[in-house]
């Protein structure tokens, strides 16, 4: 390895370009990791960089074949514990550090790679399963990163991922027909072309809407369910994961507000209602009961979808460890 290369790998690894990527993808997360220690920041930062590497190969290469052949390489090298790539490298260390089982990573990869196919979401079920997939294994991460074991977490972290993840597929509904995505389920809108959703009209619109309604009253319910594991998290981090959630939140909030018409332009939280939103979850847990103290139980109807995931399985099976909830129950949300 020479030199130059080598200042290029140690730049591409360093804490500074993890903040750069988050600060210019995830802006919600990076205004809320200010609320972090150093440690648990940093840390967090490089779980973005990593997550955001691999939907990158997925969106960013040349052709599909290509981005298949990336993603899979990324597989592999988690699996063997080992690579060239300098994002992938940092990656594996945080994994080894934070005591992360690679076997929830693979469940991201596996929800990025199915991008790469036909994108034509079925049911709620299926939707809940892919956002296990990209988010809800996110959560789970976190929780290690956050220097949270508490077996009781786990089912929470997971459900907070779940209720962004149905955010973000509300408010980028254009953005994702536009490159032939629909994850708007055939169940509540039909089994139509993503091409009608880029600006739907007449009683279409008016079936979008209520189905974007549903799927941002679904959210709510992880909201509230993440939001009940705050208290198994160090109490500084608890602040600024509440914060992430609250300001995300805020996107389906200002959807509600605009009749869920998405398609006239892509919701933005500002600065002001950042600072708004800030405030009042920071004010608020003072007298909450949920920021101090755990939760009874998890509702097992939240993960009834996710009982084939075998990451997602082991969380809930801890959950039973700890007299809470299972998976398999048949009942509905």
């Amino acid at each position: 390895m020479n030199a130059s290369h080598g200042s290029a790998t140690d730049t591409a690894a360093s804490p500074a370009s993890a903040d750069n990527v988050l600060a210019a993808n995830g802006r919600s997360f990076h205004w809320a990791r200010h609320l972090l220690g150093r440690v648990h920041a940093e840390r967090a930062t490089r779980l973005y960089r990593l997550c955001r590497y691999i939907d990158d190969l997925a969106d960013e290469g040349h052709s599909t074949a290509l981005a298949k052949h990336a993603l899979a390489g990324a597989a592999a090298s988690i699996r063997e514990g080992c690579s060239n790539d300098p994002i992938l490298q940092d990656g594996l260390a945080l994994l080894d550090e934070c005591g992360i089982d690679a076997a929830i990573f693979l469940d991201l990869i596996a929800g990025v790679q199915s991008d790469l196919e036909q994108v034509r979401v079925h049911d709620l079920d299926s939707l809940l399963r892919y956002s296990y997939q990209v988010a809800g294994t996110v959560g789970l991460m976190m929780c290690k990163v956050l220097d949270t074991d508490s077996r009781a977490a786990f089912p929470h972290a997971i459900d907070l991922g779940i209720a962004m993840q149905l955010t973000n597929i509300c408010r980028d509904i254009a953005a994702d027909a536009a490159v032939d995505r629909r994850y708007l389920p055939a169940s509540m809108v039909g089994d139509v072309s993503p091409e009608l959703l880029l600006c739907p009209s007449g009683e279409f619109a008016h079936q979008v809407k209520a189905c974007v309604a549903g799927l941002l009253d679904c959210a709510e319910k992880y909201y509230q369910s993440g939001e009940l594991g705050l208290s198994y998290l160090p109490v500084r981090a608890r602040g600024g994961i509440l914060v992430a959630a609250r300001v995300y939140r805020e996107i389906g909030v200002q959807l509600k507000a605009r009749d869920y018409v998405y398609w006239s332009e892509r919701v933005v939280v500002s600065p002001w209602r950042k600072a708004a939103v800030t405030s009042r979850a920071l004010t608020a847990p003072a007298c909450d009961r949920f920021f101090w103290h755990n939760p009874a139980c998890h509702d097992h109807r939240l993960h009834v979808a996710l009982s084939n995931f075998p990451a997602s399985s082991y969380a809930s099976l801890f959950a039973i460890g700890d007299g809470r909830s299972s998976i398999t129950s048949s009942d509905n949300l």
